[in-house]
């Protein structure tokens, strides 16, 4: 644990126990009991088992909505920070639970909807909890990287995991650049720690997705082991990145693990208790994500949403030959399209690096109806340099089979779909 840590003045509101003279530092709250398991929630009060934020981007629903103007001092910072000038986009549709079919939402995303409430519960609450992102732009500052992100074999994965001391607890999912930045209201981020009012970058103007899972505590210990297998970046030693309190010594032994990279070149498959799967890639194994994904879901095609950018990966047939591939996926990978545009409520939305930042797909064949939720981009390389842009990066799939999700998430990328042959101009897009 960090030293500078001991010479901090530790809020009240925890039971401590320092030991600063061996230069380390250990953190027990008061227990939390199963009754107080967060979760996801829509409101305060309402509780689901998951739910799914697909935020449009700012060229084609810009602002929390059309009653909104530009005055940046009535938007809301409920978690730190100052409404920011650039442009933005929090409208948002979602979907839960209790309502697997889209809902257009009023209000701006990532205050009192679903983002804002479930992440509130964290923040604001006696939880264990564990933030990591590669785009934490320095605040704080990580081990992993000195940069504003962390590139190379680190994990493409952002998220925050929250649970009590008996191990019951919620997973968020999220796409966005340096959010969350801390997951405790006991410390403060001067960079601000509120969608709309982080000083950089501008993580609102694109298209993200968010997604929130309710944990059983051996689902818990399957996303630890997943998160682990992707080289996720986080810190261990920083306290508003990762809290373990009074948890048992299997999830400590499996956190203690994080913040480094994983030497796996195993695909590893979770059941979870709501029958969703996840998946998890790991670094060193080189090879396309999306291509990789059909092949574990046994050759199921599939039409992805991400940020498609250089190097982008074309649309691929069933027939496509991959060079850059594995003997250990024994399946080969069924058609894989890219989908350059969508449309929601009669506006087409683009889906390409510089308008959708979401990581997200759907099945294409086959008799389940599948809704994916992604930590990566079909960025990368078919053969050549295998290790390519995403091939080389680790990242997490959460797939679900729901009709009416899947029925909504078709028709949301509904739209144009990428050649097969790889765009001839190069153009590159900053990402966030």
């Amino acid at each position: 644990m960090n030293r500078h840590l001991c010479a901090m003045r530790i809020p009240l509101v925890f039971s401590l126990v320092l030991f600063c003279a061996c230069g380390s530092l250990s953190i027990t709250p008061r227990a939390v009991s199963a009754a107080d398991a967060p979760g996801p929630l829509l409101e305060k009060g309402k509780a689901v088992d998951w739910w799914f934020v697909y935020k449009f981007n700012a060229q084609t629903f810009p602002l929390c909505g059309p009653e909104q103007d530009d005055d940046t001092a009535d938007r809301a910072c409920p978690f730190g920070g100052k409404p920011a000038p650039y442009k933005n986009s929090q409208q948002f549709v979602f979907a839960s639970s209790a309502k697997a079919s889209f809902t257009k939402a009023t209000g701006c995303a990532g205050t009192t909807d679903p983002v804002g409430t479930t992440f509130d519960q964290i923040y604001s609450g006696k939880f264990r909890y564990l933030v990591w992102n590669d785009q934490f732009y320095q605040e704080p500052k990580v081990h992993a990287c000195s940069a504003n992100s962390c590139g190379g074999s680190w994990g493409h994965s952002k998220g925050v995991l929250a649970w009590n001391d008996e191990g019951e607890g919620v997973v968020v999912q999220v796409t966005t650049p340096s959010w969350p930045g801390v997951a405790s209201k006991e410390f403060e981020r001067k960079a601000g720690n509120t969608l709309g009012c982080i000083k950089k970058p501008n993580n609102i103007q694109n298209a993200q997705h968010f997604f929130a899972l309710k944990l059983s505590r051996k689902d818990l210990l399957s996303v630890l082991d997943a998160l682990e297998n992707s080289s996720v970046v986080t810190d261990t030693d920083r306290l508003e990145l990762v809290n373990i309190g009074g948890s048992p010594k299997d999830i400590k032994d499996r956190i203690a693990k994080l913040g480094q990279k994983s030497m796996s070149t195993e695909v590893k498959q979770f059941q979870l208790s709501s029958d969703i799967t996840l998946i998890s890639k790991p670094s060193a194994l080189h090879v396309p994500p999306w291509q990789m994904l059909s092949s574990v879901l046994k050759s199921v095609d599939l039409k992805a949403a991400t940020w498609w950018a250089f190097p982008q990966i074309p649309t691929t047939t069933s027939t496509k030959k991959i060079g850059c591939w594995d003997e250990s996926l024994e399946d080969a990978p069924g058609a894989v399209k890219i989908a350059v545009t969508g449309q929601f409520d009669g506006n087409e939305i683009g889906l390409v690096g510089g308008q959708n930042h979401a990581k997200i797909g759907v099945s294409t064949s086959g008799q389940q109806h599948l809704s994916i939720f992604a930590d990566l981009n079909q960025q990368g390389a078919l053969s050549g340099t295998c290790k390519s842009s995403q091939n080389g990066r680790g990242g997490l799939f959460y797939v679900m089979e729901n009709r009416d999700l899947f029925e909504d998430m078709t028709k949301l990328l509904d739209g144009k779909i990428a050649s097969t042959v790889a765009p001839k101009k190069k153009i590159k897009v900053k990402d966030e």
